[in-house]
């Protein structure tokens, strides 16, 4: 029988550990999302003070912050390596700063434009999917194995899903939308 290499349970154990990483990650990334989102629709309506940062008449929006906040995440994850607690809190502000910048998606993508941008809610969508299928990827290639016709019905229910939510969303965008674009113009200086 052969020996084990000592790397063999390291790597093991950091396997479980990247899998409860990235859920916490997409945790932090869908409370962000959602939070930005709600912030950004109340402010422009009117229903909180303006909470926007201005910086010589310039709209500092939160994707920047996103930005620093992973670039901080990132530089602190390369030297320093944390383990433990610490790995855990920064998968949580990997998620809250991937929300922050995909958020305005669009903007970026666009260099400008109205924050209601479909591409942004597409991207955050994805980000999501990505965070999640690399969080239960363990679940679902078991599920595959063991049962492989529910798998396949869940997955066309899932691009019925992907499909049905891409079309409302059209639909929805050109009924609400114009109002939001209205929004946004009348809150911003």
């Amino acid at each position: 029988m052969a020996a084990q290499s000592p790397a063999t349970p390291n790597h093991a154990i950091h396997r479980v550990e990247a899998h409860k990483l990235a859920r916490i990650a997409l945790f932090g990334f869908i409370v962000v999302f959602m939070m930005a989102r709600g912030f950004v629709f109340m402010i422009m309506a009117h229903l909180m003070p303006n909470l926007y940062f201005f910086m010589e008449g310039t709209h500092v929006h939160h994707l920047n912050y996103g930005i620093f906040l992973l670039a901080a995440v990132s530089g602190y994850s390369v030297f320093r390596r944390p383990v433990g607690r610490r790995a855990e809190f920064v998968a949580l502000l990997y998620g809250v700063a991937m929300a922050l910048t995909f958020d305005e998606f669009g903007m970026w993508l666009h260099l400008g434009g109205s924050y209601w941008q479909r591409a942004s809610v597409d991207a955050v969508i994805v980000i999501a999917a990505v965070f999640a299928l690399f969080a239960y990827a363990r679940s679902i290639v078991r599920l595959e194995s063991r049962h492989r016709w529910g798998f396949l019905i869940l997955l066309l229910t899932l691009g019925a899903f992907v499909w049905v939510l891409f079309r409302a969303g059209n639909r929805l965008g050109d009924m609400v939308g114009p109002r939001l674009h209205e929004l946004e113009m009348s809150s911003s200086p």
